[in-house]
């Protein structure tokens, strides 16, 4: 009997668990907590606000998709089983066609925001790539992120060209210290000559020629991690710094 009471008990605590669990996912922010439909209506929503004719698209491509199908249908004497088909790949394409337009809309949003090489990058594959964003900052705001991948290592400058050239020369220096004969890659975000669109900048990445395998990658991983443990762990005042030594005395001596 205690054991039957036992199992009531673990049973409800398990149905109060799974309750506050879709609770919480379903009052998430996460995008990764979202049930399917949810991430649907929510991309439509934010594509919306940038891209006026997404409506448009969806309808355009799920029609045309849908005709095919009754055309096969008619064409082949079963114009039932086409127009279903029609149907079910027509809704197919118009998904296709709204993650096509709101990773493009995505681009237009974060246009021009310092930092923003973080988006593409981010749509890289996890299980081939392992992005850190912003391994170095400037009070610019120009910042430069790490890619590591089959290619070797990749450093993208995001910021301001003139600046992030001595920024990348100085970064790629202490790279190959530790990678001994690695190649470390680099780029620069921007819409000037020999450099990389913001909507370009993850194919241009994934088109690099490949020269490493996994251990290596592992081995290079391992050797990063290392050079980031060297970085010194002092922490950057707030603020502009001072411009003369006299306010540094002073801040020195605590007046």
């Amino acid at each position: 009997m205690a054991k039957s009471e036992r199992a009531k008990e673990l049973a409800a605590k398990q149905k109060a668990e799974a309750k506050a669990l879709r609770e919480k996912k379903r009052n998430s922010d996460n995008p990764r907590d979202w049930n399917t439909w949810k991430q649907i209506r929510e991309s439509f929503k934010i594509t919306r606000e940038v891209d006026s004719q997404l409506v448009y698209w969806l309808i355009g491509t799920w029609l045309v998709v849908t005709l095919a199908g009754l055309g096969i249908g008619l064409a082949t004497g079963y114009w039932i089983w086409g127009l279903i088909m029609g149907i079910l790949l027509g809704v197919t394409a118009a998904l296709y066609m709204l993650t096509h337009r709101t990773k493009k809309a995505t681009y237009v949003r974060y246009k021009g925001v310092p930092g923003a090489g973080e988006v593409p990058l981010g749509m890289l594959n996890k299980k081939k790539w392992t992005v850190q964003p912003a391994i170095v900052v400037t009070r610019q705001q120009d910042c430069i992120h790490r890619v590591v991948g089959a290619p070797g290592v990749v450093l993208v400058g995001d910021g301001d060209p003139g600046r992030l050239k001595s920024l990348l020369n100085t970064e790629t220096k202490r790279h190959q210290q530790v990678l001994y004969g690695i190649e470390v890659h680099t780029a620069v975000m921007g819409e000037g000559e020999g450099q990389v669109p913001m909507d370009k900048l993850q194919k241009y990445v994934e088109k690099l020629p490949a020269k490493l395998d996994s251990i290596e990658i592992a081995e290079v991983q391992s050797r990063l991690k290392a050079l980031d443990a060297m970085k010194s762990r002092i922490p950057v005042p707030k603020g502009p710094l001072p411009t003369n030594m006299k306010g540094s005395r002073k801040a020195m001596r605590g007046r």
